[in-house]
């Protein structure tokens, strides 16, 4: 029997912990939070001082369980949950859940942190316990309330005015403002074109190049010349003036010095992960968590890197010694600084108890454990490795030299050059940067010959380069990191979810890195940046989150926070309930149909975005097509929005005569010959394809059939085919699963048509309730029309039950006509049983 019984996170944590404690300590996971607010209205009651109402989460209540079973046997509760909020407010709530289970017993429950799973730290955490912290767990209910309120009251308001399944967010939603108003400035962005010079010299045989500073005496601007005129009559008296050669009028020499990177924080990894290693942030704090929690190294389970979620660039001292030692062995004494760096966090709420994220021991080289580690996990350490070294070693030292080059006396040209003297850190690590090539400036090395003032260079020839101003960047993730962090939107702890949110609602795409908002997304954003302004202001979005860190801090109360919060937030909601969709999801008129006349509108949809020619005031009905993947309501041309009504476009004939066409169905694009079908693939465009791909696919499709084929029935077109969850019956138009315990060998023709008719019942009743229900429409409306009523009206006196009765017939006859198909040579019993199988369902249904 254990006397202690430690909580931690997951599994993994608990499998490392365990062999740290020993045996009077059971190690238990709880799988992240036991508790959640009630997925329902009222889960935060605004009328009872912001009562929260908590349930178990289902899939954990066997954890729970295990837990109390095991608390049972123990003396003392050891809650060992992350070192943040979230840690905070997961061991509150299970010790809050123990107590309404009478589970706890008035056994001592007592808290530990630590920052790294190693012996050292844990053993130290037991030593030294404390209580559950009241101020993080206020803070955390609090930014759950806070995240409540928002999305249970404006996520339905867009499922009824935009479209169903949208969701809005107290810190998604300007992370999505962010990546929109991006947009809209590429979108107003307009070229302005520039023209630079440089002159190609040449000192002893090697070339160097120089830009234009100075033009008949003035300095040279970005804007200075504008055009190919002012550019070629510049370059012309420039080549006058230098007469082939340029004169050397000033030299300057000097050394600089570049310092380390500090150590990572949650944000800074998430970004240079992204940047050098192309992971999302998701992706990056999956992996940290795992090399946090434990990776057996060869039957020794060690967490290898410190607690991943933390605004600190703190380093610990035996952490700094250690890394001073290992840098003195690899790479020489001259690469130790004189005395250990120490850098300052900027972090308002960063707890300086923490560290930044770092290798538990950097004696554990990235190449020894390696082998040990999935991919994934190899590269983040190898990177956690490099950046923790790097930060603790010498100065970069660059000699660095700028030379003035005239050609004449009112004309001179300017060439830079450096040379990396010590690598200092740069041996081990450089950060990257959001620039398009994410190279650091100092990475390609420009040299310059000797030069001395006075001396002539070689004039080998002047360039003259058009350029054009580019529009800002879209946001990648790595950058949008870094201006959420800019901005104090969020935690770096968030800012994953916050990503995978945006993308799992489809308010933006990845085109390679960078981040377009799509047409949900920019009119949500839209809807929310005009009616709900203040609460996607990056200002009081990021004042809201210092209130949170006061709370954390024991500064502010949470509740009323929340009261002042919602009382506006409240009042915001009523006067936004009678927008119609009209006034949020705007049509955009591209212009005039020129077969018809009729106007054409893109709008977004409850199903997504789309064009129309016509509107719903037309006496015909008006068209729709739906937009293609890379196009969008804001950008879409009237030329491009006509070629989405070519469909269905046909393509020719097979040899067979068999008419071949292609569309685009509920399932996808796809080829329709005759009565048969075939998806297209991936790469083929409906809009383009042509009859020979259109053959080729069908000829694919028939050898996959045929492939697949188990056993055929003569000429009859049966056959049962092997399938992805075993072998069907098919006719090519029906399809039906082998009834279990038959061989595929012991069925008939005959059984297996009555099989394929059994299964098409449904169908058939399917096709005859639609044909009743344009039966009834139909009766209806020319009653109404004979007897001067609506047409609703109408309905409910004429049709159905003639409809009813022809549907019913003809689902009947289809039953008849499966079973009547049974012969002789089929025995009695499956004759019957199949006969009746198809009877008793065309019954049941219609």
């Amino acid at each position: 029997m254990s006397k202690n019984l430690v909580i931690v996170e997951s599994p993994a944590k608990a499998k490392t912990i365990k062999k740290y404690l020993g045996k009077d300590f059971e190690v238990l996971a709880s799988y992240g939070h036991v508790r959640d607010l009630v997925p329902k209205d009222g889960a935060v009651d605004v009328e009872n001082g912001f009562e929260m109402k908590y349930q178990v989460i289902d899939r954990n209540e066997k954890h729970v369980k295990a837990i109390i079973a095991a608390l049972k046997d123990a003396d003392e509760l050891w809650l060992a949950t992350d070192p943040d909020r979230e840690g905070e407010a997961i061991s509150w709530h299970l010790v809050e859940l123990l107590r309404e289970r009478n589970a706890l017993k008035n056994k001592p429950v007592k808290r530990v942190v630590f920052y790294e799973i190693t012996q050292r730290e844990i053993q130290n955490a037991i030593r030294h316990p404390r209580g559950i912290s009241e101020d993080l767990v206020n803070a955390q209910q609090a930014r759950r309330a806070l995240d409540y309120l928002v999305g249970f009251n404006l996520s339905p308001l867009l499922w009824r005015k935009v479209q169903p399944g949208l969701s809005a967010g107290r810190v998604q939603s300007p992370a999505l403002r962010l990546i929109c108003e991006r947009e809209e400035e590429i979108k107003a962005f307009v070229p302005r074109e520039y023209w630079t010079i440089s002159a190609l010299a040449e000192k002893d045989g090697q070339r160097f190049d120089a830009r234009l500073v100075e033009l008949q005496g003035r300095k040279v601007e970005q804007f200075s010349l504008v055009n190919a005129a002012s550019a070629l009559a510049a370059k012309s008296a420039l080549e006058k003036a230098a007469a082939g050669e340029l004169v050397v009028t000033a030299v300057e020499k000097k050394q600089r010095r570049r310092n380390p990177a500090p150590p990572f924080t949650t944000s800074t990894l998430q970004q240079e992960a992204n940047r050098k290693l192309g992971f999302s942030a998701s992706r990056t704090m999956r992996a940290a968590q795992q090399l946090y929690e434990g990776v057996d190294l060869g039957g020794e389970t060690v967490g290898l890197i410190t607690y991943m979620r933390t605004d600190s660039v703190s380093l610990a001292q035996d952490a700094i010694a250690e890394i001073r030692k290992l840098i003195g062995a690899r790479f020489g004494a001259a690469a130790v600084p004189p005395e250990p760096r120490f850098y300052k966090t900027k972090s308002k709420n960063a707890q300086e108890a923490h560290e930044a994220v770092r290798p538990t021991s950097v004696a554990r080289l990235p190449e020894q454990v390696a082998p040990y580690l999935s991919p994934d996990q190899a590269r983040l350490y190898e990177l956690i490795w490099k950046r923790t070294i790097a930060c603790q070693m010498q100065q970069a030292v660059f000699d660095t030299v700028t030379v003035e080059l005239r050609a004449g006396a009112d004309n001179a040209f300017r060439a830079s050059g450096s040379t990396l003297v010590e690598p200092g850190f740069i041996a081990v690590y450089t950060q990257g940067t959001d620039t398009p090539s994410g190279k650091d400036e100092d990475e390609d090395e420009k040299r310059l010959p000797p030069l001395a003032v006075g001396e002539r260079v070689r004039l080998v020839e002047l360039v003259a380069d058009q350029h054009f101003t580019e529009p800002p960047p879209r946001y990648t993730e790595a950058s949008l990191v870094k201006t959420l962090e800019e901005y104090d939107i969020g935690r770096p702890s968030t800012y994953a979810s916050i990503i995978s949110t945006l993308l799992a609602r489809d308010y933006v795409r990845l085109d390679g890195k960078a981040f377009v908002p799509t047409d949900v997304g920019m009119i949500v954003n839209k809807f929310l940046t005009e009616h709900f302004t203040r609460y996607v202001d990056y200002a009081f979005t990021a004042h809201l989150e210092d209130d949170l860190d006061a709370v954390s801090r024991g500064e502010k109360q949470w509740k009323p926070l929340l009261a002042d919060f919602w009382r506006e937030f409240k009042q915001r909601l009523d006067e936004k309930q009678d927008l119609s969709r009209a006034d949020i999801a705007e049509a955009r008129l591209l212009g005039t149909d020129p077969a018809s006349g009729k106007p054409v509108f893109a709008r977004l949809g409850r199903f997504g975005p789309f064009v129309q020619i016509g509107s719903k005031d037309d006496t015909d009905k008006p068209r729709f097509a739906s937009l293609r993947a890379n196009q969008r309501i804001d950008t879409i041309t009237l030329e491009e929005a006509l070629a989405l009504f070519a469909l269905p476009r046909k393509l020719g004939q097979l040899p067979s005569g068999e008419e071949v066409e292609v569309n685009i169905g509920r399932f996808g694009p796809y080829v329709r010959y005759g009565s048969n079908f075939v998806s297209l693939k991936k790469d083929d465009d409906p809009y383009t394809i042509d009859l020979a791909r259109a053959i080729e696919l069908i000829e694919q499709k028939a050898a996959a059939l045929e492939a697949a084929t188990i056993k055929r029935f003569g000429d009859s077109g049966i056959r049962i085919v092997k399938g992805r969850f075993g072998p069907y019956i098919t006719d090519g138009k029906r399809r039906a699963p082998i009834p279990k315990g038959r061989e595929v060998d012991s069925l008939t023709v005959f059984e297996c048509e009555a099989y394929l008719a059994a299964a098409a019942a449904p169908a058939a009743k399917k096709a005859a309730k639609k044909a009743a229900a344009k039966s009834t429409d139909a009766a209806g409306d020319s009653a109404s029309l004979a007897r001067g009523t609506q047409p609703a009206q109408a309905k409910a006196k004429a049709g159905p039950a003639s409809a009813r009765k022809t549907a019913a017939a003809a689902v009947k006859k289809t039953a008849q006509q499966a079973a009547k198909t049974a012969s002789k040579k089929t025995s009695k019993k499956t004759t019957k049983r199949a006969a009746k199988a198809v009877s008793k369902r065309v019954s049941k249904r219609v």
